[in-house]
């Protein structure tokens, strides 16, 4: 099950019922917003002991449609590449450290 932006909320408003909701939800939106912006920007975003989002350029080339074996020119486009931290990686696989 994936986690969304609104079940990310209200787990922090109930684990600090002291802020805000509206802080709260501004403060992640100012989050994503500049991992976001800073990977417009094709620089790395590293968050220590969870991974790093970087940017990377596909080249533009020529495809094919799997359906009708036609070829197609797919253009040159950014995608995101995330490696995870160590220590994320021994959580999730229960190894002790």
């Amino acid at each position: 099950m994936a986690i969304v932006k609104s079940k990310l909320l209200k787990q922090l408003s109930k684990n600090y019922p002291n802020f805000l909701k509206k802080d709260l939800e501004k403060f992640i939106n100012i989050i994503l917003k500049e991992i976001k912006q800073t990977l417009k920007r094709n620089e790395r975003v590293e968050l220590r002991g969870f991974g790093v989002f970087s940017s990377n350029v596909q080249k533009a080339r020529i495809s094919r449609n799997p359906k009708t074996g036609e070829k197609v020119n797919t253009p040159e486009k950014k995608t995101i590449h995330f490696k995870m931290a160590k220590d994320l990686f021994k959580k999730l696989n229960n190894e002790k450290e």
